[in-house]
């Protein structure tokens, strides 16, 4: 039986433990990761990938794009698929530091526990990897999306790399402190905190009582948590008359999915993940 080969294009010096990782649990009979990987050295990488096996065996070689930047990321999969070409083609899927699983994961969630269309979404620290993805993902739904951050140079940057991305523009909101992340959720209904591990963006006392906000998802598992208030293993938890996703919550949907998409990269040798059809596919696992 020919084996399933997963390649893992990593733009971090070393590959990732934990696309590997996940990457077995999906499926993979072998993992062959590759660090440093640029777009102008991955053109050989790919090479190797679609010269090797014939047309029907070619399903049973698969590309994942990883690492810590998901620009370099993205970079690096628009290389990929420009090498592509007729027949000389595998499927790959782009999922650089985790973020458009992890993104599909809590919007997935948010979307299940009730309607977004029309929605005002506020993403806390917005310009990151993983709050991009979602700012994208909420669009999806239909919100209206604004991001944080507390730089507001950074928070326009970040706007336009997603307006030439998704084609939409988000607000781009400076936020300096949690003073100004409490006023920049005034008037949503929707919040969605994506930023680093151990830093409390919003604390309990600026969402508890306020009478618009209905949901809140946190991407951050390690106290202090994104939101405070929120504990990590919420799952559609009611708390304070409004409904919370903890970190660990949407954890579980975002390994699923994960695994899932790496095994769906060896039923055709044609086939791109990314974030709008890794969205679609958490919609359904959710």
């Amino acid at each position: 039986m020919t084996k399933k080969l997963l390649f893992l294009f990593d733009t971090d010096p070393v590959a990732s433990v934990f696309d590997t990782v996940v990457g077995y649990d999906g499926g993979a009979d072998h993992i062959i990761g590759y660090g440093g990987v640029t777009p102008e050295s991955v053109g050989a990488l790919v090479d190797g990938c679609i010269y090797t096996r014939g047309p029907k065996e070619k399903q049973f070689t698969a590309i994942f794009v990883g690492g810590g930047s998901m620009t370099a990321g993205e970079a690096v999969f628009k290389a990929v698929k420009k090498r592509f070409f007729s027949n000389f083609r595998v499927s790959a899927m782009l999922d650089s530091n985790g973020s458009n699983t992890t993104a599909a994961a809590g919007v997935a969630l948010l979307a299940k526990a009730g309607n977004l269309k029309g929605k005002k979404a506020v993403v806390l620290a917005g310009t990151g990897p993983v709050g991009m993805r979602a700012a994208a993902m909420l669009n999806i739904e239909g919100a209206e999306v604004a991001i944080t951050s507390r730089d507001k140079s950074r928070a326009d940057a970040a706007a336009k790399a997603i307006q030439e991305r998704f084609g939409f523009t988000p607000v781009a909101i400076e936020a300096k402190d949690n003073a100004a992340r409490a006023a920049a959720v005034k008037g949503a209904q929707v919040v969605f905190a994506a930023g680093a591990i151990g830093v409390t963006l919003l604390d309990e006392a600026d969402w508890q009582n306020d009478p618009t906000i209905e949901l809140l998802a946190d991407c951050n598992a390690q106290p202090p948590l994104g939101i405070g208030g929120v504990e990590a293993i919420d799952k559609a938890k009611e708390r304070h008359g409004k409904i919370v996703i903890g970190a660990l919550g949407l954890g579980g949907l975002k390994l699923k999915l994960h695994r899932e998409c790496v095994g769906k990269l060896f039923e055709s040798s044609d086939q791109l993940f990314d974030c709008e059809n890794i969205y679609a596919q958490a919609k359904v696992l959710a």
